[in-house]
């Protein structure tokens, strides 16, 4: 950064301003806000899971807590439910933290309670993709890429919007790491 107008060092005329703390819009903020996080989250005792580095795993005694990082969204939960009260309370007023209650729906999965524990669901997120994509209506098929019927393309078509496409193509790519069955369907749509 250049020495801003009216601070200039008329002295030091190729002398530049240091950058000490990252802000937003910078290409490494998203970084830096990562490392901070993940620094505050390991100083309170939290091992990072080698499975994801996003989740971060508790375990002392009886107690087992998960802290999941998603961009800027987090995802506490636990057995005890004090232990998770005194970290979002920690963490609160450095990070300035909503907690917006139980966990309903978190990248595209609805979370539903129920007796035996948690019942995970896409439902919602078809349902959108389906309205997104004026297909509500749509008959269900038995497999979702015919092979008996090639595609043709006539003049109708010709404002075939190629953004949209890609847009359906990325979300079914989303949807298929739970529902392998598309794979394949989706994959030749790539």
């Amino acid at each position: 950064m250049l020495q801003p107008w009216g601070f200039k060092d008329l002295s030091k005329p190729g002398y530049i301003c240091q950058l000490w703390k990252a802000t937003n819009g910078l290409k490494q903020a998203p970084r830096a806000w990562y490392s901070t996080l993940k620094n505050a989250i390991l100083h309170f005792g939290f091992k990072n899971s080698q499975a994801d580095s996003s989740l971060f795993i508790f375990q002392h005694e009886s107690i087992i807590c998960y802290f999941l990082v998603y961009v800027d969204d987090l995802v506490i939960t636990g057995n005890n439910l004090e232990f998770m009260n005194s970290i979002v309370k920690q963490h609160g007023w450095k990070f300035s933290l909503k907690d917006m209650g139980s966990l309903h729906y978190f990248l595209g999965v609805e979370v539903i309670p129920t007796l035996g524990g948690i019942f995970l669901s896409r439902h919602k997120y078809v349902r959108d993709l389906l309205s997104n994509t004026n297909m509500l209506g749509a008959k269900e098929v038995r497999s979702p890429l015919s092979t008996s019927t090639p595609l043709k393309l006539n003049d109708s078509t010709a404002s075939f919007d190629s953004t949209k496409y890609r847009r359906v193509i990325c979300s079914l790519q989303y949807l298929s790491l739970t529902r392998p069955d598309i794979s394949f369907a989706v994959n030749k749509l790539s």
